[in-house]
This record gives C-alpha cells, structure tokens and sequence, in this order.
C-alpha cells in the first residue's frame, strides 16, 4: 500500500512511501518534488486535495484543496495544473504557489490534462476536453497573467467523448483519440489542422494512453486489446496501408495508415506505453509486469526484456 518510484533504464525500485492508497502521483521530470492525490479505500488525506512532496526535506511542502474530487495533476518546473471534474486549475510554482486562473470545462470524468513538460518548448500548452463534444481545448500558458488567461482555442476533434490526449515535447503536435477507440488523430496547435489519422483497429477500444516518442517522429498507443501500437508520424509511408468501402451514396474508398508494428501482452491487462530510446518502446502493466520492445523501419518488433516489477498486486494496491 503507498507509493513507490522507479528507474526505468535499468528497471530499479528507488523508494517506497507508506502514503496510504493513492489515485493519482506525478513527478516533476527526475526531481525530488512529487505530486500526490489520495483516493481508494485506505486513504489516509483527502480525495479533494493535492499534496506536494519534497524528498529532501522528506515533508509535504504545498497542499491545494478544491471543492471537488481531484481527477488529474500534471507539474511544471512553473506551474501545477489540477483538473476536477469540471474545472482545470492553473497555480504558479514553486514560490510563491498561487492560482493563475480557472477555466471551467464539460465533465471530465477521465480527469484529461495535458501539458507541454518543458519550460523551454516551442509552444507552452495546457490541453483539456473542450464544452462540445468530442472537442479538445488548449491554452497558452506562457500567456497567463493572475486571474486571467489566452482565450482556449478549440479544435473538434471526435463526434464521440474523448478518451485520450497527448501533447509532444515541444507543444506543436497533439494526439486525440476518442471513446470509440478506433482512430487516433494528430493536429497542428499553431495551425488547428489535422496532420495525420491513424487506425488503431477496426474493432471498439478503450484506449489506456498515447504517447510521442522526444523526437516526435513516432506515436504510440495501448488498449484493453492488449497490444501496443507504433505509427510513424514523420515518414507517414512507413506506416502500413488497407483501403476501407467508406458508406455513403457514391461507395468512396478511404485509405486508412495502420501501425508500422505493435507487440501483444497478456490479454486483458492494462498497461501504459511510452518511449525510451527512439525505436524502443517500454510497456508497464497492472500485473506488475516490465517490457521493453524494439522495433525497426521495416515494422519488426523484438521484446529486448521483460522483468516483474511488483510481486503480489492486488486490485486494492496502489504503485
């Protein structure tokens, strides 16, 4: 029960916190400053506030509290961005921690949030569902003054709940995909136009995350299908193509991009899949299970490792 943190590359448990059952932990990058939101059955704070951990000074050092469940927390070396169910809360940090703005959205069950992790991105963008369905939202956050913001701007992404959001290193690419879970598209956040669309399947999903690799030149997702999906995103050609009978009077055919490769886990586990090197994918699983993949150009997809990083995981546990 609690918290613990590891080092990926090699796979190394680095500590462990007896925090009580959590909901919610995010890191800001490798520091020793860490964000918390209780939640489960053995919670030992609140399900409406965050707690910010220096393990230096091994304290709790801010605490935010809202008037509703926290569904999300993201850090900046500049900010904390909370969502609740309805809101998306902006505060400066580290000194002093006060709140910058407050945009209301729809509700935002999922708790969707993303944000651009550098200070030194291209574009410094906070991204959210937006009030129409199947819409995203993202501001400026290098924009923001006390008590007021850069006015959201709004691309539709879906005609269905979005399910999944991504920003890329430097804020000028984001990935939506929505409830349905079969396409996953990338926009422009300069120019709000659609860059690519990519099929994660035919078949309806629940999508778990997606994620660009540093480079932006690839994108890759996970789903209770229990398989990773890579795409290549600057050399689109890479990707596999199937022509598919799109309905309509005419019987149009629309050529839809498939992954350029994807690997299997054990079915029905959820995990979350993200970059380690350029063409190494990593897959960390609610059964407590590590692996690392490589793929090349030419869709190939090896597992380099596998490793249990959690022995005995129950349903109740929290990591």
């Amino acid at each position: 029960m609690g918290l613990r943190i590891y080092n990926v590359n090699p796979l190394v448990e680095k500590a462990n916190y007896d925090f009580g059952s959590l909901s919610q932990c995010e890191m800001l990058h490798r520091t020793n400053i860490f964000a918390i939101v209780a939640g489960g059955s053995n919670a030992k704070f609140a399900k409406n506030s965050v707690l910010i951990y220096d393990d230096v000074s091994k304290k709790f050092i801010v605490e935010l509290v809202f008037n509703s469940t926290v569904k999300a927390v993201r850090l900046r070396r500049d900010k904390i961005i909370v969502a609740t169910v309805n809101q998306m809360n902006v505060f400066s940090f580290p000194n002093p921690v006060q709140r910058l703005f407050t945009q209301d959205t729809r509700p935002n069950h999922a708790g969707l949030c993303e944000v651009s992790p550098s200070t030194t991105a291209e574009r410094h963008l906070i991204a959210f569902p937006g009030h129409k369905l199947g819409s995203v939202q993202f501001i400026d956050l290098s924009s923001t003054e006390m008590s007021s913001s850069s006015s959201p701007v709004t691309i539709n992404a879906h005609q269905t709940e979005l399910a999944c959001l991504a920003l890329n290193q430097t804020g000028t690419m984001i990935a939506t995909a929505s409830s349905k879970g079969t396409l996953i598209r990338v926009w422009d956040t300069l120019k709000k136009v659609q860059l690519v669309e990519l099929r994660r399947g035919s078949d309806p999903a629940t999508l778990y995350c997606i994620n660009f690799s540093r480079d932006s030149e690839f994108l890759c997702c996970s789903s209770d299908k229990g398989t990773i999906h890579i795409f290549a995103l600057k050399d689109t050609k890479l990707n596999r193509r199937c022509t598919f009978s799109a309905m309509g009077f005419l019987g149009n055919y629309v050529e839809s991009q498939w992954a350029l490769a994807n690997f299997t886990l054990p079915p029905e586990c959820a995990c979350i899949c993200a970059f380690d090197s350029k063409n190494t994918v990593i897959a960390i699983c609610l059964d407590g299970t590590f692996h690392k993949y490589v793929f090349n150009a030419d869709g190939n997809c090896n597992r380099e490792s596998f490793d249990i990083y959690l022995d005995g995981c129950g349903e109740d546990d929290s990591f």
